[in-house]
């Protein structure tokens, strides 16, 4: 696999790449921007609501995220991606109106479901649809910078928008909701501007799927012996599970326990959120700065290591040198989040039921990551933080360059080189004779489509 030739300027994308461009930079920007996320919680105190009620809505959440991830996905290829991403839009207004409606223990119930729904709806159409735009315009060299700024500019908002909150609830409380189903109302309206794709691409093969008969559970075994036919594919999944896995469970479950173990006090931990946001924010948009020495691949391992090793380091500095390997953690997720989906959706055959393969990678991650949280609360109940911060990243040290090494030899160049090397056996051998005793000519092989790079002439 070739090194991401980020330095080199790549072609200006024709004008109806950048309009998706542009329309999927607003759709994640304004879909993803909750503004009750720093203060659900106090929110639902307020309500009435006891902890082990609020913690029960969130468990509840997850485990409804992961059930609704591999239904969505098959809907998403067989009715499109952009009518899917309506759907998800509509969803998401309609969730976030349930606790000005009803702030009660069902409210918030219905009103995380909901969420839950609404955001599995999009999780893998969104991709698929920005991956499939972009090839069908013959601009599939931007995907990676587009993922990129797209992620930027969400997390970007959040940290404009977040500090507002507490003033905004002053004057009214329902207003953080309020002003999140105003968000996803604009995504809705992003949704509906999206182009029809081109023939060939992800709606055209929505529409051939409508056409034949079948069934729900078809599209899933399709997706299902994709996965089985490719290796490759499913190594690059579980890659990618790893790496997000060890990403979310130090940014959500371990941030307050690593500062609250070093003195740093919960007055800062906004700020401090705030400035990892940023680092994330700045990182994703920027890809470019990863250089060209490695491919895609290497930079994943490379990055995942360097993710356990900071991850290390926080039980070890002081305050200061605690928050900035936390916000040093969260630039490197930031590098690694659009390499990642860049590398998965090259992998994807062209044929295959795109949408459903990402959100099949979406519930292995998040499966994983609810086990990953009980252990962590196990360890920071008996109160070995340290270790659980040490042992995470010597598995992680061992896991990834174990899975490169696996995706190194059954990366498509491999493949090939071992058919070239059979074909040139065949050749020179014995070859298979045929009923009339004259040699039969070797049956050619099919090619196998390398990953795309960044930069690359797109195909024709």
């Amino acid at each position: 696999m070739r090194a991401l030739p980020f330095r080199r300027t790549a072609a200006a994308a024709p004008p109806a790449a950048r309009r998706i461009i542009r329309l999927n930079n607003g759709f994640q920007l304004l879909f993803n921007l909750l503004w009750w996320m720093p203060v659900f919680y106090a929110y639902q105190r307020d309500a009435g609501l006891s902890d082990g009620q609020i913690f029960g809505i969130q468990s509840i959440y997850y485990i409804a995220f992961c059930l609704f991830e591999i239904p969505t996905g098959v809907v998403a290829d067989r009715i499109g991606a952009r009518n899917c991403l309506r759907a998800g839009a509509v969803v998401m207004t309609a969730a976030n109106l349930v606790p000005v409606v009803s702030a009660s223990y069902a409210g918030f119930l219905v009103h995380f479901l909901a969420i839950a729904a609404g955001r599995s709806l999009t999780s893998g159409a969104a991709s698929a649809y920005l991956y499939e735009g972009l090839r069908a315009e013959r601009a599939e060299s931007h995907y990676l910078r587009a993922e990129g700024t797209a992620r930027a500019l969400g997390l970007a908002a959040k940290v404009g928008c977040w500090p507002l909150v507490g003033p905004l609830m002053a004057l009214a409380p329902q207003t953080p909701y309020v002003l999140s189903a105003a968000s996803a109302a604009g995504s809705l309206g992003c949704a509906l501007a999206l182009p029809r794709l081109a023939p060939g691409g992800a709606e055209a093969g929505a529409d051939a799927r409508r056409g034949r008969r079948g069934s729900l559970l078809r599209d899933s075994g399709a997706a299902l012996r994709a996965l089985r036919a490719s290796p490759w594919l499913a190594l690059l999944m579980v890659q990618g599970v790893a790496v997000f896995t060890l990403s979310r469970i130090c940014q959500v479950n371990l941030f307050q326990p690593v500062l609250l173990e070093h003195g740093v006090g919960e007055s800062t931990h906004g700020s401090v959120l705030a400035a990892m946001t940023v680092a994330e924010a700045v990182a994703s948009g920027r890809p470019q700065w990863l250089g060209r020495r490695l491919s895609p691949m290497a930079w994943v391992s490379v990055l995942s290591v360097a993710l356990a090793a900071t991850l290390a380091g926080t039980a070890l500095g002081g305050p200061w040198a605690v928050i900035a390997l936390l916000c040093a953690f969260a630039a490197v997720t930031g590098f690694v989040y659009p390499v990642q989906r860049k590398l998965v959706n090259d992998a994807i055959p062209s044929d295959a039921p795109r949408a459903t393969l990402l959100s099949v990678e979406s519930i292995v991650d998040r499966g994983v990551c609810a086990i990953a949280a009980v252990a962590a609360g196990a360890y920071l109940a008996a109160g070995r933080l340290d270790a659980l911060l040490w042992q995470s990243a010597a598995v992680t040290c061992v896991l990834i360059p174990a899975i490169h090494i696996a995706l190194h030899r059954m990366s498509p160049e491999k493949a090939a080189a071992r058919r070239a090397k059979r074909a040139a056996f065949s050749t020179s051998g014995q070859l298979p004779v045929d009923s009339g005793n004259r040699a039969a000519p070797p049956v050619p092989e099919q090619p196998v489509p390398l990953p795309v790079d960044e930069g690359a002439a797109p195909r024709p």
